[in-house]
């Protein structure tokens, strides 16, 4: 039964679900599904709609109508809506017939006549709607029912003339009927203003602001945003681009019609919001939009095709919008219920059964009190020292919460100061050669501080992971280093999945989401090097130039990563079964390692994480404070030597001096301790350890110039 278990947690995608969940393009999995289906169905029953000639009428359609709903979506996207498109775009069709057939007007300037009427139009509808703030429903029926009048006495003059009058240009007829490289003129325009768009709207200043305008009026006003200026160039937008579609209809048919345009902004709006573009603002895209465009034309060619039309069609496009609608508020409302009960992903994992800690057994985690003595710095003046570094002057720094690395003056370390602000929170350090400061930043990367104190940042993303859902190519949680003797950088990123301040969620799940990543400052490429582990954390060179020790947090094991050398790409494990949580790994004077376990292991955690059905509704039913933890109340360091044996260990079971422990380092007889929840630095006299010996001296060597 456990195996089966297993399997199935390892192998059951509600991880993939999950992620895809939170893609903004998963909502066009709906609207680019109905665009395979109907397609599927009409190419059955219809095989020569596909033919060459049909496609190539279909795709001037195409461009007509996909430029309406783009501006729909744009409108929609801002939290309006446009019922006028169908009046603008058939004014503008009637505007370039006239400027053409009966004025003879160059096609330079029927094209600037015509999007200038659009224009007009839509800054009508924006002034009344962003300026006078008169509602979108009630101010595009208006326009749509003058702008349709107009039209429609215009008609009853002019349409016996426009219909007798062909114009002599053949740049106009290349506009409506030329193709290049066999595709429709039209078709290649609005592919470059649907490009020109999409890149509006996802990289621009007026597409951000667009999607915040739409997702909360207030919001966008109270973040210094000009509410009323965005609203009325969306609808300036919608009548250009409302224009530029009734133009390119006007090149390709040459006639004019009282039915010119009616029902189309209905047949817009279906196809936006069939797109996934939401009724509610703040939520669409361009992409939505074309995916809209094509399932509704192909819909109603397709019941043109088979004898369907006037009110019947109308109907049903009536009907489509009704329930598009209903799924739209349906989906936005469950949404988020849905991605909070599959997100968190919880795996099988069984730890081997935790070894002896009794005090006075033979054990070398037996407890102790060795930690009771530590003397305090900085108590109440630092808030999260996750770690501790020494310069070669004897200074002590130490990161804090609020994104500084603060420095202690050697030689008591009662006086500090801020030697750099680099914002996130700072966690793992490492001196390099030059004495520059690398760190890693939750949240940000890996940055480097140089001696004058410049900050630099390093690198903030790696190679995606080939065929991942989750876009792995951002650093979300960096949090440990060390420098390889060539200059070459390794790190941990604990996870790819969540935030530093939500890691008891990678712990719940206890998964592989962590990775280990060089950084080599030579040709500044950054590149992943191992996969799938378990909150790496502790990254610390071996000493023999070609391997680096490594912790698995969740995995309560110590590893060791070959990165040179006849044993390249090696991984093994040296300590495989510890009492808690591995964190920071560092040098000992004497040649062995320190390691810090930030929490103890407890035999209700062990067995719920062979239980990931209970750790799952422990995370959807519960409250975050009263989940299963690590206990990081008691602080323990054990030092290791470097084939993976235990040789000692310090505790502190009261927890009153330094109850976390998340790193240490040894320094000129002492050991100092740093916790990430803490407000002080300890420091525990060494009595056998060399009173002279410093980390940055050993490996780098006392001068600037070789190890």
């Amino acid at each position: 039964m456990e195996a089966v278990t297993q399997l199935y947690y390892r192998y059951f995608p509600e991880k993939v679900l999950g992620e895809v969940l939170t893609k903004r393009w998963s909502d066009n999995f709906v609207p680019a599904f109905a665009a395979l289906l109907v397609i599927g169905v009409f190419l059955v029953r219809d095989p020569a709609f596909f033919n060459l000639a049909s496609l190539t009428e279909t795709s001037r359609q195409l461009a007509e109508f996909s430029i309406v709903v783009v501006a729909m979506g744009i409108v929609l996207l801002a939290g309006g809506l446009d019922l006028s498109v169908g009046s603008v775009f058939a004014l503008a069709n009637i505007t370039a017939l006239i400027c053409m057939n009966l004025l003879g007007w160059p096609v330079w300037a029927t094209v600037c006549a015509t999007l200038a009427i659009g224009a007009l139009c839509g800054a009508v509808n924006g002034f009344l709607i962003g300026y006078l703030r008169i509602r979108a429903f009630l101010t595009t029926l208006v326009t749509l029912i003058i702008i349709r009048s107009i039209v429609d006495i215009i008609l009853l003059h002019y349409a016996v003339q426009i219909s007798a009058v062909f114009p002599d240009s053949e740049l106009w007829y290349f506009i409506g009927e030329g193709t290049v490289l066999g595709f429709p003129v039209s078709f290649l325009v609005a592919l470059v203003i649907i490009a020109a768009w999409h890149v509006c709207l996802t990289r621009a200043r007026f597409g951000w602001h667009l999607s915040a305008v739409g997702g909360g009026r207030r919001s966008a006003y109270n973040a210094g945003l000009n509410v009323k200026r965005t609203v009325f160039l969306t609808y300036v937008w919608s009548g250009v681009l409302a224009a530029t579609a009734g133009l390119f209809f006007a090149a390709r048919l040459g006639s004019a019609g009282s039915d010119t345009g009616v029902g189309l902004e209905i047949a817009a709006l279906t196809a936006a919001v069939l797109g996934g573009n939401s009724l509610g603002g703040g939520r669409g895209s361009v992409m939505k939009s074309i995916l809209g465009a094509i399932v509704v034309l192909i819909l109603t060619d397709s019941m043109v095709r088979v004898g369907i039309s006037g009110g019947i069609s109308s109907a049903i496009l009536g009907g489509v919008l009704l329930l598009v609608v209903a799924i739209d508020v349906r989906w936005l409302k469950n949404r988020h219920k849905i991605l909070n009960k599959v997100y968190v992903s919880p795996s099988y994992f069984r730890l081997p059964e935790m070894p002896e800690t009794a005090a006075g057994s033979d054990s070398p985690y037996a407890l102790n009190d060795r930690l009771r003595s530590v003397e305090l710095i900085g108590k109440g003046e630092i808030e999260g020292p996750e770690d501790v570094i020494f310069d070669r002057a004897d200074n002590l720094y130490c990161p804090n919460r609020h994104g500084d690395i603060v420095r202690f003056l050697a030689p008591d370390y009662r006086d500090w100061e801020i030697f750099a602000h680099i914002g996130g929170h700072p966690l793992g350090m490492a001196f390099d050669r030059d004495d520059n400061l690398n760190v890693c930043v939750g949240g940000m990367g890996l940055y480097r501080i140089s001696p004058d104190r410049r900050v630099e940042k390093l690198t903030d993303e790696t190679n995606r992971t080939f065929l991942s859902v989750i876009d792995d190519s951002r650093l979300k949680l960096a949090d440990d280093l060390d420098i390889a003797p060539d200059g070459r950088i390794f790190f941990s990123e604990a996870t790819i999945r969540y935030d530093m301040h939500d890691w008891a969620y990678d712990a719940l799940e206890s998964r592989g989401n962590g990775r280990l990543i060089c950084y080599d400052p030579r040709d500044r490429s950054t590149r992943t090097i191992l996969r799938d582990l378990q909150f790496p954390n502790g990254v610390c060179m071996a000493g023999d130039g070609q391997s680096f020790f490594f912790a698995e947090t969740w995995g309560c094991r110590i590893n060791r990563y070959w990165f040179d050398g006849p044993n390249k790409g090696r991984c093994e494990t040296v300590v495989p079964n510890l009492p808690g949580y591995p964190d920071n790994i560092n040098r000992a004077s004497d040649g062995n390692f320190w390691v810090a376990l930030v929490g103890m292991r407890s035999p209700a955690l062990d067995l719920a994480l062979r239980r990931p059905g209970l750790r799952k509704r422990m995370a959807t039913r519960v409250a975050r404070d009263e989940w299963l933890f690590p206990n990081i109340n008691t602080g323990c360091v054990l030092k290791f030597s470097a084939d993976g044996e235990v040789l000692e260990s310090y505790w502190d079971l009261g927890g009153v001096n330094h109850p976390m422990v998340t790193s240490m380092r040894e320094h000129k007889g002492h050991l100092y301790l740093g916790g990430l929840y803490n407000d002080r630095i300890g420091r525990l006299k060494l009595p056998d350890a060399d009173p002279e010996w410093a980390s940055q001296d050993f490996y780098w060597g006392r001068s600037n110039g070789g190890r």
